[in-house]
């Protein structure tokens, strides 16, 4: 189809910014440094170890860098990082920033004017694949900055970005897989853009992405199956009993270990995604990060028509408390989201009460 036929990214968001008069673009300028910044980085990502880029960043002694979040960073990691504050922190609409590589908010530079936006993100999803080619990705959010930090110009404190989920203006994610994606709300629906490689253009290839409600397919790290919840060993081992068992179908599980390509494949044909809080550390609330994960991801997949929870909530009601907050995360198709909500929510069985299904000789072992 010519390109004529397609909605590009800057019509996209001229043809959305027609519905408030008001606006003055900002808005618009700020979601097209984003989308540079994933150019950016697809670019860099498609050289692979052609480009010197694979393996873990070394300091000026040559050892590995840890992040914030006591993991081994990536070379792709740090240059991501470095692409999206560089590329977002000049154009005067932006007041601040917080990234997963960030311990502290990042402050626009006294040289550049502030805007009325926060930017968070995780500036490449998925780390873990990077050295073997497995489809990773970028996932921001845009919340509004406080009015007294927009009217003083004061540098930003990390409660200014302590909002409910449900207060975002926008979030998206890139997918760099066999074709570099951006997957976008502004509050109005999901749209699906694919980058064209001949015009440097993210070009709309998928309108109004809806999410199914019923589905086949789960995704969950099997391996942390000892430390789970009742609720979630009882949702897994219904699946996997298949026809016979009290779902009365079969069901299929996958597992890609990147948020955003699980998310992705979600959002193409539908799922549920689990990352759920265990026991595995008691002190740990969750493995993904509120923030920039969870809250992005859930704003998405409600707006194609899912649900996002923590398992027992709403994931866009949760106050956050922290820049790095963790947290259980369950999204996907409604009616097996709101499955696992019921699950959470009626009372644990006695162990002397529990099906065999269930028990020390369960699917997964306890």
């Amino acid at each position: 189809m010519p390109i004529t036929h397609r909605l590009t990214l800057t019509q996209y968001l001229i043809q959305e910014r027609r519905r408030y008069p008001n606006s003055k673009g900002e808005f618009n300028a700020l979601i097209l440094d984003v989308a540079l910044a994933c150019k950016a980085i697809a670019r860099t990502v498609a050289f692979g170890e052609l480009g010197g880029v694979l393996g873990n960043h070394s300091a000026d002694d040559g050892d590995k860098t840890i992040n914030v979040q006591g993991e081994v960073q990536k070379k792709l990691d740090v240059m991501s990082n470095n692409y999206f504050i560089r590329l977002n922190e000049w154009g005067g609409h932006l007041a601040g920033m917080a990234s997963e590589e960030e311990e502290l908010p990042y402050q626009i530079p006294a040289q550049y004017p502030r805007g009325k936006y926060l930017l968070v993100f995780d500036p490449l999803d998925g780390s873990s694949n990077i050295d073997v080619n497995v489809s990773i990705g970028s996932i921001f959010s845009i919340l509004r900055a406080p009015e007294d930090a927009i009217a003083s110009g004061r540098d930003l404190v990390e409660a200014d970005f302590f909002q409910v989920g449900a207060k975002q203006v926008a979030a998206g994610y890139a997918l760099y897989g066999p074709t570099t994606m951006l997957i976008l709300t502004l509050g109005n629906g999901v749209s699906g853009f694919t980058l064209d490689p001949t015009v440097g253009e993210f070009m709309q290839t998928h309108p109004n992405i809806k999410i199914p409600e019923d589905t086949n397919e789960f995704a969950i790290n099997a391996s942390n199956s000892r430390f789970w919840e009742y609720p979630i060993k009882r949702y897994v081992d219904e699946c996997l009993a298949g026809k016979t068992g009290a779902r009365g179908r079969d069901f299929n599980m996958r597992w890609i270990a990147s948020m955003v390509a699980e998310a992705h494949r979600i959002m193409m044909r539908g799922g549920v995604f689990l990352y759920p809080r265990d026991n595995k550390d008691p002190n740990m609330a969750g493995r993904l990060r509120l923030l920039y994960e969870a809250n992005p991801m859930g704003f998405l997949v409600e707006q194609a028509g899912g649900r996002a929870s923590t398992g027992s909530e709403p994931i866009l009601n949760v106050q956050p408390t922290g820049l790095h907050q963790r947290i259980g995360f369950v999204f996907g198709s409604k009616n097996e989201v709101e499955c696992i909500e019921r699950y959470h929510a009626e009372p644990a069985p006695k162990k002397d009460d529990i099906n065999p299904l269930f028990a020390e000789r369960s699917l997964f072992r306890d």
